[in-house]
């Protein structure tokens, strides 16, 4: 692709891009190819003037490389990311606010004034209709203002006045739909599924393939942890189905043969075997839109206290434009009250705060699942660390393959990766990268799989069972022993790496050696978040004493819990919860999804399992923890920027106000400073909050 660099600074580029006029496809397509490179940090495509600015690491030639080999006839993106993308959705409600400012402009200097008087003649009849609705129900909320504010103004013959009231309501009501739109829309795609490959049951046997490939009939297979790709329905197996993503269903829903599942849903327990009735994934976006905009899930208390507040003052400002005109016999006076309206800036203010922070947030690749959660974090005191692909690295890797029985070590990994590859877990995958690594194919020998939630696998191969997982799952729960002549060997494992046991017809196999490295960030965000106000920061973990209490004391935590199981992490929330603290779970595996259910907040890393992204509220960037500090600075300074916003919109009106009693101010002037206030409050809650 043809282009030509506009503006450049050291780490970053703005570039023009010859071409014929761009879609908002292609513009997708240019941003989905390049943030898929690891070198660029961010990228935003301006598809109507064809720029394009990038932020990038390294060097400024592999940009360049990468704009040149760019084309849109090559180039691809998975359907349901340029459909659902959000960028036609700002484009309409951008050109709506355009041209309803520019047809304002138009008609106050080209259109002649009888014109203009029917004009706005014929608007007001909406907003008075909607006010009388509201009276005739015996509510005194906002619509009984605006409407009673525009008609006092057209029955004083002061068209212009009742104009500027509509035209602010007007430009209020599309930013508040845009709000909400772009809050659902934004909400939808992180909870959009993104699942790439699938077990196909061909001829008996599982096969692993790319998603895309299956097709309606086809027969897949779904164990514990899984979040389920497509709809269809049971043909085998039993299973507990988490659905309230789709349904708001609390509790899992049972399902067994004949039962229907739907995309996105989470299977908790059991194995099913589904018959897939579709395969589009925008069936499931589709669904999910639905199901937000229907519910209050995205507003948070202080959105809902903000609505509140302005229609619970309603009646004060009614009574007080009564009072002004009894005490005065001036209607100029009473209207400068009436057009003062407190509830357009609390009601324009609030949701572009909330909206403009989501935005902030997903500019550090932390994905908020509505305004509310914002709210929890900044108020949160407490936070608890699952350990695995938490504090330490996501990415484990099997340093060695400790045999206890005459096989190789080759094979015994061969097995473990025939059986972890079933399961989203960091160190299951360790095991199947390892084996990948080494070239070691390990057909479906086995029959069916069997996990058990923070414990470990159970199979048959061969017709021998074989365990593996956790010493506490191996030797305890399982009875396994290890070989006599081998126990000098079993205590010399090295204690620096954690300890994956296998098993074969109840007598130790293998110990698979993994080690599990400590973000090098880790300390450092445990010291910010306390700096940031948490008072009692926790780390809990399945395993041994000897591994938690090394990692708790390097990180700093005030406390730590060791060979915990998920109903442990749970119910140590379940008690903060009880003795009044506010509570963040951070976790990324299966067995983190209750404690992440019950937390005031649970917030998922963003490559860990399925269910643990699915069931949180919040979702950051797992290459580095520092997002949590990002997220906890963003939520401290939304609240801060509210209560400024209140305090603002108090003060100016009730300046306003005054000003109009006393009658240094006319109701035009008065209208006219208050809509260009609450503008400037509404674009300066745009702004970023963190620097």
């Amino acid at each position: 692709m043809k282009f030509r660099i506009v503006h450049e600074i050291k780490g970053r580029l703005r570039v023009h891009l010859f071409c014929r006029q761009m879609s908002m496809k292609e513009a997708d397509m240019l941003q989905y190819y390049l943030q898929n490179q690891s070198f660029i940090k961010t990228v935003k495509v301006y598809e109507r003037n064809q720029d394009a600015a990038i932020c990038y690491t390294g060097e400024r030639q592999a940009v360049l490389t990468l704009l040149r080999q760019f084309s849109c006839e090559k180039a691809s993106i998975p359907d349901h990311l340029w459909e659902n993308s959000g960028r036609e959705v700002n484009r309409y409600y951008k050109d709506k606010i355009v041209w309803k400012a520019v047809l304002r402009i138009f008609n106050n200097l080209f259109v002649p004034q009888p014109v203009r008087n029917m004009i706005v003649l014929c608007k007001s009849t909406r907003y008075i209709w909607k006010g009388v609705r509201t009276l005739s129900k015996r509510k005194l909320e906002v619509p009984v203002l605006d409407g009673t504010a525009i008609t006092v103004s057209l029955l004083r013959g002061d068209t212009k006045a009742a104009g500027s009231v509509m035209f602010l309501l007007g430009i209020g009501e599309i930013l508040e739909e845009w709000t909400h739109k772009k809050s659902v829309n934004d909400l939808a795609r992180s909870m959009a599924l993104n699942i790439s490959r699938a077990w196909l049951l061909v001829d008996g046997r599982e096969v692993l393939v790319d998603t895309d490939q299956i097709k309606e009939g086809d027969h897949v297979v779904l164990r514990m942890g899984n979040v389920i790709p497509f709809d269809g329905v049971v043909v085998d197996g039993d299973g507990a189905v988490n659905q309230a993503s789709m349904t708001g269903e609390a509790l899992p829903v049972p399902k067994a043969k004949g039962g229907y599942v739907y995309a996105g849903t989470v299977l908790e327990e059991g194995e099913l075997t589904i018959c897939v009735k579709e395969s589009s994934g925008s069936n499931k976006y589709e669904k999910i839109v639905r199901m937000i905009e229907e519910s209050e899930k995205l507003k948070s208390s202080v959105e809902g206290r903000a609505e509140h507040l302005a229609d619970s003052l309603v009646p004060y400002t009614l009574l007080g434009t009564a009072l002004v005109y009894l005490l005065t016999r001036n209607a100029t006076k009473a209207l400068s009250v009436l057009m003062v309206d407190f509830s357009c800036a609390l009601k324009l203010a609030m949701p572009i705060s909330v909206l403009s922070a989501i935005r902030e947030a997903g500019s550090y690749q932390i994905t908020v699942k509505g305004g509310k959660f914002l709210e929890k974090v900044s108020e949160a005191d407490t936070i608890i660390f699952d350990k695995t692909g938490t504090l330490t690295k996501a990415h484990p890797t099997v340093v060695e393959v400790v045999p206890f029985m005459e096989e190789s070590p080759d094979e015994l990994l061969r097995i473990a990766a025939c059986l972890e590859e079933h399961f989203p877990h960091s160190m299951a995958r360790a095991v199947v990268h390892a084996a990948k690594e080494k070239g070691l194919t390990h057909e479906e020998a086995h029959s069916k799989v069997e996990y058990i939630v923070a414990h470990g696998i159970s199979s048959m191969v061969d017709g021998s069972k074989v365990v593996i997982g956790s010493y506490h799952f191996i030797f305890e729960d399982e009875g396994c022993k290890v070989p006599e002549e081998m126990e000098d060997k079993f205590k010399a494992l090295p204690e620096e790496y954690s300890h994956l046991y296998l098993a074969v017809e109840k007598k130790l196999a293998a110990v698979i050696c993994i080690e599990d490295p400590l973000r090098e960030e880790a300390a450092q965000v445990v010291s910010s978040l306390r700096e940031a106000g948490f008072t009692k920061i926790v780390m809990m973990t399945g395993d041994s004493e000897r591994t938690a209490a090394s990692i708790a004391a390097r990180v700093g935590v005030d406390e730590y819990y060791s060979e915990v199981l998920p109903e442990d992490k749970a119910d140590f929330v379940k008690k903060e919860r009880e003795a009044g603290r506010k509570v963040i779970m951070v976790g990324d595996g299966i067995n983190d999804s209750p404690a992440l259910s019950l937390a005031d907040v649970g917030i998922a890393i963003s490559d860990g399992a399925q269910i643990a992204r699915e069931i949180a509220d919040i979702t950051v960037e797992a290459d580095h923890l520092s997002g949590l500090v990002t997220l906890r600075a963003i939520s401290s300074g939304l609240l801060k920027r509210i209560q400024k916003n209140y305090v603002q919109i108090i003060g100016i009106n009730s300046g306003l106000i005054l000003f109009g009693v006393m009658g240094l101010i006319q109701p035009t002037t008065s209208a006219m400073v208050h809509n260009a206030s609450t503008l400037m409050i509404g674009v300066n809650s745009m702004k970023n909050l963190v620097k």
